[in-house]
C-alpha cells in the first residue's frame, strides 16, 4: 500500500510505520491508487476549499447554488405550516434532491435566476394557502453576498479562475428577498382536517 500511495498522498513521512497505522480508502481513491493516478476527489488535487470566512458561512442554499460551476440535481422541497397559531409562520419540511446528468458545466456565472428556480419545485401541504413572507430565508438571495462570495471564490479556488462573471446577471436578483420566479415553482396541495375531536 506505501508504494500505491508515494506521491498520491497529502504528504509522506519516511518516519511513519505502517505497522502502527490503519487506512481507510474508498473504492474511488483505490481504484486511482491502483491505476498510478492522483484519486479525482483528494486532498492532493489541490481542491480542499478549507475553512469558509465567517462572512460566508449564513449563506443560504440558493446563494451557494448562483455560484455552483456544476449542479448535479434538482430539489424538491415539501413545507407545512406550523399548526400553532402562536407561530403562524413557522415552517417544517424536507427537501428530496434528485440526481441529474450534469448538462453543462458553466463558463460564465452567476446562474441566472431562471436556471435556479428552474430545478426547483416547492409543494406546500396545508388548510390555507401559503403566505410568500412565510419562505423567509429558505430560498432567501442577498446581492451583495453573492457577489461577495463569488469573488472570493474566484480568488481562492483554482476551478473559477478561468471563468467569466457576466455582473449584469447580478441585476436580476433583488437586493435581499426570495428567488426570482419561485413563485411559478410552487404548489398548494390544500387538505382538510378529518378529525374527530
Amino acid at each position: 500500500m506505501e508504494q500505491l500511495l508515494d506521491e498520491f498522498a497529502l504528504f509522506s513521512d519516511d518516519e511513519l510505520c505502517a505497522a502502527f497505522m490503519s487506512l481507510d480508502i474508498c473504492s474511488d481513491c483505490d481504484v486511482g491508487l491502483r491505476s498510478s493516478r492522483v484519486p479525482r476527489v483528494s486532498l492532493r488535487n489541490g481542491l480542499y476549499r478549507g475553512i469558509l470566512p465567517d462572512e460566508f458561512k449564513d449563506l443560504s442554499w440558493v446563494e451557494e447554488q448562483i455560484c455552483a460551476i456544476n449542479v448535479a440535481a434538482c430539489k424538491i422541497v415539501r413545507l407545512h405550516g406550523s399548526s400553532n397559531p402562536e407561530n403562524p409562520f413557522v415552517l417544517y419540511g424536507n427537501t428530496c434532491a434528485h440526481p441529474m446528468n450534469v448538462v453543462e458545466t458553466a463558463k460564465v456565472l452567476p446562474r441566472a435566476p431562471t436556471d435556479i428556480a428552474g430545478r426547483l419545485g416547492v409543494i406546500f401541504v396545508g388548510p390555507k394557502k401559503y403566505k410568500p413572507k412565510a419562505l423567509g430565508d429558505i430560498f432567501r438571495v442577498r446581492r451583495h453576498k453573492v457577489i461577495a462570495f463569488l469573488r472570493w471564490l474566484c480568488a481562492h479556488n483554482k476551478l473559477y479562475s478561468d471563468l467569466s462573471v457576466d455582473f449584469a446577471i447580478f441585476d436580476q436578483y433583488p437586493e435581499d428577498g426570495p428567488l426570482p420566479g419561485l413563485d411559478s415553482r410552487i404548489v398548494h396541495r390544500e387538505w382538510t382536517c378529518t378529525c374527530r375531536t
